[in-house]
């Protein structure tokens, strides 16, 4: 009599009674629950699929069908419940594949095939699962299942578009985190082989290499994890190429033990992955980067942690969160098809990490569940840029009318915390500017030069985008998506009485705006329809609306409005993003604000505030999938509002004291501690009466009214501001030019 397939589910007063299966005709011998050699699936536990209970399945567990790299990926088989192992078949592109699958266990009960199907075409083909003759499914039940892949080279392009040219390999000064480094790579894609070493944690609290051979040494320290799993600190750290990026993985494990697969995994590993972004911008193209934002980290392996990065996840050599997407995918493939699908994935970066969190999450939703962001930014084009590039043209109007304006009324025009506010982000202008900060290793001959070299490397944040923003073609150049037209700088300052009315006019009048290439110029800069459309539909501009309304967020807000020598992460930005989740979905409850006294250093898990903050979001993120599982119906904003921890309540630090309170944009001296402690300012375009959550790129333009303008101006002034804003003023109370949501996630270029 053959065994019906669920026979294997033995529960706790289950008779030791061994049960035969086949797969590809080899036996597999099960004994009593407590010694079971059937491996547990690769993935977690997963909310109940839709559809017929019955029905055969297949599907990619590595990544999407659409989005596999490298030929390799992670299979799924479900067959029906009365149908037994060796009674499946898998072909893919045709080819019987049958021979990779095992049968393994689901955490939630039940049980299914799993295996690493290799040799995919690159391109379009079928993964097709089949009941052989005899099989019994219920009656009714379709004998074939199948999903179509596509399989993308392991250096990419998957979905960013077009690889960047020139593009300089720096493996050979990727330094592993057991010493050496990676060596040349094997191919103009900078491709080098994978390679695993290990260090481990001394008791005197520092990494080494681990020597090799059959023994740990004897100042090997030991952690407990998350999970209360006791074990020796060492760690396996994985390294090698993927979308033209250098790659680490690393999670504890012991050398002694069985290698990991998808079906073996570490006893440190508590089954999450945190993936580290780094930050920067400036000089972010044309290079690999020689490191990535740092796997061997204290705070996160101690735990139990795995944790995953690339050098193009670290803008200061990737300023593209598109690029950032499509390599955050291959790596994430590349984890799972060692290590197996983590429990969640949390996202963690500062600056240029906090971007990338942002923007990945919202349109690549299922690769970030959960993300803790520090000094962060809605978005690099369009949050970022306008306020760096207005504070150069002040700096820049300041220069050429010493005499027009104090300090004290410049600040007011800005919005800053302090004047010297301005002259930082006057400097991250740079970023604008073709020339303005190429990376040291892109040869200098090959740098755009308006006459010496007009189609050399641009290195400006646009240019690196012009998959999604396109070129020109009369020009060739990239087209931009910056505009001034109409915007009425210092125009809450003129209402504060901070600056008269003529001071504003003149103002207005010798602003100006930028060319192509950066340099300020007399008249106001007009942004090009097409790239500004593009800017809204692709999602470079943050919506909210997208992933990132059913992704916990916890923003982590070191205040450095006050830099004595201003400093370009102000407080505004973390309300910027607050306002894109509340103008997108009603609600920004799946948003926690932690604000504290800039300490110095890096954003580090070790940190008091933002190691909590860590743990608190995984039990969020944890507590959150349990409701979707126990209620799969229900609306994710639900589950998020009701799995919050206490703790993720918005605060702030003042000194050792923590006060919860909701964090508001109040000016200084609002009455709230927290924003008495730590204010919030603004940018030029705010003071201008652009909206707070800085989402707009170019405002739409009504006609000058001097009696429907908020300001008094006699005559002449009229007159004069006529004359100004001959193109009109900004209207604020209407959507900007072109602005509409994104047109859908995991778009391709």
């Amino acid at each position: 009599m053959r065994p019906l397939w669920g026979r294997v589910a033995l529960g706790a007063g289950a008779a030791a009674t061994a049960v035969l299966f086949t797969v590809s005709g080899t036996p597999l011998l099960l004994h009593h629950a407590a010694a079971l050699t059937l491996p547990t699936s690769a993935a977690p536990v997963v909310s109940p699929t839709d559809g017929d209970p019955d029905a055969l399945r297949v599907r990619v567990l590595s990544s999407r069908p659409d989005t596999v790299t490298g030929g390799t990926a992670l299979v799924r088989v479900e067959p029906p419940p009365t149908v037994e192992p060796h009674e499946v078949r898998l072909a893919a592109d045709g080819a019987d594949v049958t021979d990779a699958l095992r049968p393994v266990l689901l955490p939630e009960g039940g049980h299914v095939l799993e295996g690493l199907v290799t040799d995919l075409p690159e391109g379009g083909s079928a993964l097709v699962a089949t009941l052989t003759e005899g099989a019994a499914p219920a009656p009714g039940t379709p004998t074939e299942a199948r999903v179509v892949v596509t399989n993308h080279p392991a250096s990419g392009p998957v979905f960013a578009g077009p690889h960047q040219d020139p593009f300089v390999c720096q493996t050979g000064e990727f330094t592993l985190a057991w010493g050496g480094d990676l060596g040349d790579p094997s191919d103009d894609d900078c491709s080098v082989e994978t390679v695993v070493g290990y260090v481990y944690r001394t008791t005197d609290g520092r990494f080494a290499p681990l020597p090799e051979g059959g023994s740990l040494p004897a100042d090997v320290a030991r952690t407990t994890t998350s999970t209360g799993e006791e074990v020796p600190y060492t760690v396996r750290v994985e390294t090698g190429t993927a979308n033209r990026s250098v790659y680490e993985t690393a999670v504890l494990h012991d050398p002694r033990d069985p290698a990991p697969d998808p079906w073996t995994a570490p006893e440190g590993w508590n089954r999450r992955l945190v993936y580290k972004f780094g930050g920067g911008c400036p000089g972010g193209w044309f290079v690999q980067g020689a490191r990535t934002a740092g796997v061997v980290d204290h705070g996160m392996l101690s735990q139990g942690y795995a944790v995953a990065s690339a050098s193009l996840n670290v803008f200061g050599h990737n300023c593209d969160d598109l690029l950032a997407a499509e390599t955050m995918s291959a790596v994430k493939q590349r984890f799972i098809l060692s290590l197996g699908v983590p429990d969640h994935t949390l996202g963690w970066g500062s600056s240029g990490g906090a971007y990338q969190s942002h923007q990945i999450s919202d349109n690549y939703p299922g690769l970030l569940d959960g993300i803790v962001v520090s000094q962060s930014y809605p978005d690099v084009g369009f949050a970022t840029v306008p306020a760096v590039s207005d504070a150069l043209l002040l700096r820049t109007y300041a220069e050429a009318h010493p005499d027009a304006l104090t300090r004290e009324e410049q600040r007011a025009v800005s919005g800053f915390g302090t004047w010297e506010g301005i002259g930082a982000m006057a400097d991250a202008a740079a970023r604008i500017d073709p020339r303005g900060v190429c990376p040291s290793a892109l040869p200098t001959e090959e740098r755009y030069h308006p006459e010496d070299n007009p189609d050399g490397a641009r290195c400006d944040v646009f240019s690196h985008a012009r998959n999604v923003y396109g070129t020109d073609p009369e020009t060739g150049q990239p087209r931009l998506p910056l505009d001034n037209v109409g915007v009425q700088y210092g125009l809450s300052a003129l209402l504060d009485g901070a600056i008269d009315a003529d001071q504003f006019l003149h103002l207005n009048e010798h602003v100006g705006g930028f060319d192509r290439d950066g340099g300020v110029v007399a008249e106001r800069t007009v942004g090009d329809p097409t790239a500004i459309r593009a800017a809204h539909d692709s999602g470079r501009l943050l919506h909210g609306g997208g992933g990132l309304a059913d992704v916990p967020i916890v923003d982590h807000r070191p205040h450095q409005d006050h830099a004595p020598d201003g400093d370009i992460h102000m407080r505004y930005h973390s309300f910027s993003t607050r306002e894109r989740l509340l103008a997108a979905n009603g609600t920004a409850d799946n948003h926690v604000m932690l604000v504290e006294a800039h300490r110095g250093g890096v954003f580090s898990a070790d940190q008091p505030v933002a190691g909590r903050a860590l743990t608190e979001l995984d039990a969020w993120v944890t507590s959150a999938a349990e409701l979707a599982r126990d209620d799969p119906r229900g609306a994710p904003a639900e589950h998020l509002r009701g799995s919050r921890p206490e703790w993720l309540t918005d605060s702030c630090w003042i000194g050792d004291e923590r006060v919860v309170a909701p964090q508001l944009p109040l000016p200084e001296g609002g009455g709230d501690r927290c924003a008495d402690a730590f204010p919030t300012y603004g940018s030029p375009r705010i003071v201008a009466g652009g909206p707070l959550s800085s989402d707009v790129v170019k405002c739409r333009l009504t006609d000058f009214d001097e009696v429907a303008h908020p300001a008094e101006f006699d005559e002449d002034q009229a007159e004069r501001a006529r004359e100004v804003f001959a193109d009109g003023v900004c209207d604020w109370s209407e959507p900007g030019e072109g602005q509409r949501p994104p047109q859908g996630p995991w778009q391709s270029f």
